[in-house]
């Protein structure tokens, strides 16, 4: 099959330009990188790796940010760490996530990724609301120990020397304990190069709103470093509406591109004043998904392909009526053959209906009671690091 570049069908669906704002930012500062348009892909465990992340990247410009990997996995020499620590060779900045909750074992872990010379950017992640990682006192629960938050950051940025470092992390635990803005304050002092929130807690995982107003008022905290808005961007409508009522240096985009690498072309139509068009035929998106799986057959293998590509299937299709037939060809499959015969066979014509346009993706999950080790909230002035269980291979943010 045939695979021709992601591209909009049909005529935009309004010629008139994008609205603009003159505070609205158009490049994005982290350290001595310049990401235009301010658009980062954020990391999500199982999806962003290099096929994916290439998908995106030639969509359009900005910040793609590797699946976590965890410091204790990579010192410890963990074979599936170091396999996720892998770039397309035209890819640049290479940017990765980086999970830890001891300050000793991250500061080893980058200093062997920069001494290496394996990373352009590290993002810590500090807002995994995992119940098997907060439990042990890891992932969000952290934010509420700010002096451990200084050390690890701090740790980050004295071995990463002019590798910028970044932050992400949620609002709090829940409603009661919001940490946010001293975890902004705190990565801010410690020389973050940037920091990234998730306007929710982790008591409401994925469910509900974000809380827009939160990066407002962290905005309005941190004042010497760009501040990311993170949660519902559905589409480049709405990136540029949380720009413009939070104003924050850039977004930080992931369910939202789920099955859709395209939203970031329409991102940086927006960002430059255009109106972005309309969704892809389902020619395109299946010429994608093609693409996809046998970008990922070309790195794993065809049946570990045909395996990852399943939770990708629903996300693409989203929408499109192409019968529940196919769909389970498509979801259980071990022959890529098969696979790209059905995917041949759909009328290439068929159009993305405009009530399914920004269709939310992804896990909807929440909300959870969070579950924190046993007197964690007893001494929040503690620097002590947490149980190595904490450090377990998860992701989430």
């Amino acid at each position: 099959m045939a695979l021709s570049p992601i591209d909009h069908a049909g005529p935009v669906a309004d010629p008139s330009p994008a609205p603009t704002s003159p505070d609205r930012p158009s490049t994005l500062a982290i350290g001595p990188l310049r990401v235009s348009p301010p658009v980062v892909l954020a990391p999500m465990a199982g999806v962003t790796n290099p096929s994916f992340r290439r998908l995106c990247r030639r969509s359009g410009a900005g910040l793609y940010v590797s699946e976590m990997v965890t410091a204790r996995g990579l010192l410890e020499g963990n074979a599936r760490t170091f396999d996720m620590i892998h770039f397309d060779e035209d890819e640049s900045p290479r940017s990765l996530q980086l999970y830890g909750t001891d300050p000793a074992v991250m500061r080893e872990a980058v200093t062997r990724l920069v001494d290496g010379d394996l990373v352009d950017h590290l993002d810590l992640n500090l807002g995994c609301p995992v119940r098997k990682v907060t439990r042990h006192g890891g992932g969000a629960a952290i934010t509420a120990h700010p002096r451990l938050v200084a050390a690890l950051v701090g740790a980050a940025v004295e071995a990463a020397g002019s590798v910028p470092v970044t932050v992400k992390f949620r609002v709090g635990i829940d409603d009661g304990l919001p940490t946010y803005l001293d975890t902004g304050r705190v990565a801010e002092d410690a020389g973050a190069a940037a920091v990234a929130l998730h306007a929710r807690t982790a008591a409401q995982l994925y469910a509900g709103a974000a809380d827009w107003d939160c990066i407002a008022r962290l905005k309005q905290a941190v004042r010497t470093i760009p501040v990311l808005g993170n949660g519902d961007i559905w589409s480049a409508d709405d990136a540029l509406a949380m720009v413009d009522r939070t104003g924050c240096d850039g977004v930080v985009v992931g369910r939202g591109c789920l099955g859709r690498p395209w939203l970031f072309r329409d991102l940086v139509d927006a960002f430059a004043g255009r109106r972005p068009g309309p969704p892809p035929d389902l020619g395109l998106v299946a010429d994608t998904l093609a693409e996809h799986v046998q970008l990922l057959a070309a790195r794993t293998g065809t049946i570990p392909a045909l395996r990852d590509i399943r939770k990708h299937v629903g996300w693409y299709l989203t929408g499109y009526p192409v019968g529940p037939v196919a769909r389970r060809v498509l979801t259980s499959t071990d022959s890529l053959d098969e696979f790209l015969t059905v995917l041949a066979g759909f009328d290439r014509s068929i159009t993305l209906p405009p009530e399914s346009w920004n269709q939310p993706r992804g896990t909807q999950r929440g909300p959870q009671k969070v579950t924190l080790p046993a007197g964690w909230l007893d001494d929040l002035d503690s620097d002590a690091a947490p149980s190595a269980l904490a450090d377990a291979l998860t992701s989430g943010g």
